[in-house]
């Protein structure tokens, strides 16, 4: 028996559409490829020029001490003098209070080592917001990218979740790294001279609670940055052209103009009230500063805290209980909504 061809029923195989997360991950990933040189390699190239300037100084505080020594000076702790680079006998002269105190000495050069990917993350941010969604008008892609199944609002999240998590995450990665490192010359250094590192060093647990905390308080300045983020976000889609004139000048010159005529005290708050609260929210909330942060600070050194006591997910977490950081993100996410709509309408270059 013949059967025709047309007789053969033959199903068409069914393309399940890629789930809505799933498209939101390839946004991700699309923010970072286009933007690799400022998320990854901006600050490790910062963290390796700040292990190379550690490494510099450690050498040549090295070469003076062997100067001083070689010159007839002499180490003296606790009435006793030693002659040379005898750290393994400076060592034994130590008490526990001496080495905590080198603790919370060590816990602020690593933050002094490990800030370089962290500046170098406020201005990737900054710059990478205000460019976010005015270059895609500027060159036109803009039209490719509407033109497949993604919404704007999955587009601009994108944004924003690239610049709130993705460039402070990778960051600090790149900062635990360069802490990692300058442990490990400062390690080398204290072997190479007698003495064993790890009690100095690595058994006090500085440097694990220094990455822990790092880690753990990356979500506290992810919601301090959104109304930069929003701000930025909102000029970005908003500016016809030069989005950063627009950007900074706006805040700066509404700022003049009230601490100029004083138009604030109109309404019971100070001449100046608008810098600290609302124009430094606009333009410098990628800081991994908050307000909080240095009125804490301030109050530390004042008071001669220990340093170690400000590093703790506690502290950082406090944010949450000023009514700042709660305005702050509604306005920031009043504006990235605002960012959303801008893209739906702005198409020209």
């Amino acid at each position: 028996m013949n059967a025709s061809i047309d007789s053969v029923n033959v199903a068409a195989p069914t393309r399940t559409p890629p789930h809505a997360t799933h498209r939101f991950r390839l946004l991700l990933r699309r923010e970072y490829w286009e933007h690799r040189g400022g998320i990854l390699w901006a600050p490790i190239i910062a963290g390796l020029v700040s292990t190379l300037l550690s490494a510099g100084l450690l050498i040549a505080g090295i070469w003076f001490a062997h100067k001083s020594v070689a010159e007839g000076g002499t180490i003296q702790h606790n009435g006793v003098s030693l002659n040379g680079l005898d750290l393994a006998g400076l060592a034994q002269l130590m008490s526990q209070d001496d080495i905590r105190q080198i603790s919370e000495g060590l816990a602020a050069t690593l933050l002094l080592s490990a800030s370089w990917p962290w500046l170098v993350m406020i201005f990737v941010a900054f710059f990478y917001c205000l460019g976010a969604l005015y270059d895609d008008r500027r060159d036109r892609s803009v039209l490719f990218w509407k033109s497949l199944p993604i919404s704007d609002t999955s587009t601009v999240l994108s944004k924003v979740v690239t610049a709130t998590l993705t460039i402070p995450i990778v960051a600090t990665v790149a900062a635990v790294l360069t802490a990692f490192l300058f442990l490990l010359m400062l390690s080398i250094a204290i072997a190479a001279h007698g003495a064993n590192p790890l009690p100095f060093l690595w058994t006090n647990g500085v440097f694990v609670r220094f990455a822990m905390v790092m880690f753990a308080v990356i979500p506290v300045y992810a919601c301090w940055a959104l109304p930069t983020v929003g701000w930025l976000l909102m000029c970005s889609a908003w500016a016809r052209s030069k989005p950063f004139l627009w950007a900074v000048l706006i805040p700066v010159g509404l700022g003049v103009a009230t601490s100029m005529t004083g138009i604030l005290q109109v309404f019971g708050l100070e001449r100046h009230w608008l810098w600290p609260n609302v124009i430094t929210r606009m333009l410098l909330g990628t800081a991994p500063l908050t307000g909080s942060d240095l009125n804490a600070l301030g109050e530390a050194i004042e008071s001669g805290a220990r340093p170690l006591d400000l590093m703790t997910v506690q502290a950082f977490y406090s944010n949450f209980a000023e009514p700042s950081m709660w305005i702050g993100m509604a306005v920031g996410a009043v504006m990235i909504a605002i960012a959303i709509r801008l893209r739906r309408w702005r198409e020209e270059g």
